[in-house]
């Protein structure tokens, strides 16, 4: 008999030992249920509000991670496994990924203030290292791996509406390299490895390990501590999608059949507006939640940043059926609440807060 569990990796079913007997005759292997999961870059921002999630789902999850903002924002749970490692060690990466069904790819030097670091830095990390991780997963027997690249591959666009055919400009060495990796991703794309890339739009919400070098994130950290927000440019279109909705789709392409999803590239965002527009939203909710800071002046300032783009989720809202739930305000508030509990200590000097600084600090090679 075999486990009814379509491509369990567990070794139990592996070497032919039935663990438990279902009511039909078909054999259900006791581990199969629990199928594991590698999340690269896992203790950062998004991975700290994805990894609880998936763990509720009933994943065992791999956190594979350089650690350099350390790994207190992940909780203490009995599958979770911890591994502090560079992805370009493909040894190191190779050993992690044993018995792992699936890969989210999240490890990169973010944003795109890197062009502030050497570039090299970027290229190793972002570019040089990811076609060999995907030949790894592959090898070793992984499922689906799941490349999270950037909508800030469109660069700037006049489009009322950038779907994912849209040509690619990038204009900064982040996101060249996104754009550079998804080619390299579906290569490999065959009917036992289920590849998929993702196209988020700014991400913004509370998270464990928090980032205040995110345009929402920006804007509120100032309208609270400093009653000021200093807006640069402000015509540019930009889209956010909150990290409960974000790291929630994560978790779902997991669960994904194989014939919706296989080769596809989704835009994720939800709400589009001017950096303007946007602090004009933060200015109104954060004079809500702290009304003794009313008023907030909004100031504007040149930028050399002229990335601006509509960008469409239609696509996967078609195929899947997604849609975000969370609003801009939604993050706000959730920020604001932080601040009122003092989950967050100096804020507006601490570098732990910025990724380009951290990296710089560490003097990351």
């Amino acid at each position: 008999m075999r486990c009814r569990f379509a491509g369990c990796i567990q070794p139990a079913c592996r070497a032919g030992i039935l663990l438990a007997p279902s009511e039909n005759g078909t054999a259900l292997c006791l581990l199969s249920s629990m199928q594991k999961v590698l999340v690269t870059g896992g203790a950062g921002y998004k991975g700290c509000v994805l990894v609880p999630k998936l763990l509720a789902a009933g994943y065992a999850v791999v956190v594979y991670d350089l650690m350099l903002f350390g790994s207190a924002g992940l909780p203490d749970h009995p599958h979770l496994t911890v591994i502090k490692g560079d992805i370009r060690d493909l040894p190191a990466f190779t050993a992690a990924l044993q018995g792992v069904h699936s890969v989210i790819h999240l490890a990169c030097i973010s944003n795109d203030p890197s062009f502030e670091l050497d570039e090299e830095l970027s290229r190793t990390i972002n570019f040089d290292c990811f076609e060999p991780m995907v030949v790894a997963a592959k090898e070793v027997g992984v499922r689906r791996f799941i490349y999270v690249s950037s909508s800030s591959v469109y660069g700037v666009s006049d489009a009322p509406e950038v779907t994912e055919e849209h040509p690619l400009v990038p204009l900064t060495p982040y996101s060249k390299y996104k754009v550079l990796c998804e080619p390299l991703l579906f290569r490999h794309q065959s009917p036992d490895f289920t590849c998929i890339t993702l196209r988020p739009a700014t991400v913004c919400g509370y998270s464990p390990r928090m980032r205040f070098d995110l345009t929402i994130n920006i804007l509120t950290n100032h309208a609270v501590n400093k009653g000021v927000i200093t807006v640069f440019g402000g015509a540019q279109k930009r889209p956010n999608i909150h990290i409960d909705d974000v790291t929630e789709l994560y978790v779902k392409m997991l669960e994904y059949p194989d014939a919706l999803v296989a080769g596809e590239i989704f835009n994720v965002g939800y709400e589009n507006f001017t950096v303007a527009a946007l602090a004009e939203f933060v200015k109104k909710t954060v004079e809500r939640e702290f009304p003794a800071k009313a008023p907030i002046r909004i100031t504007t300032t040149p930028s050399n940043d002229n990335r601006s783009y509509h960008v469409s989720s239609k696509k996967i809202h078609r195929k899947l059926g997604w849609k975000p739930r969370f609003t801009i305000e939604d993050a706000v508030r959730d920020l604001c609440d932080a601040f009122k509990d003092g989950r967050f200590q100096n804020t507006m000097n601490d570098d732990q807060f910025i990724n380009v600084k951290v990296v710089k600090r560490l003097g990351l090679k």
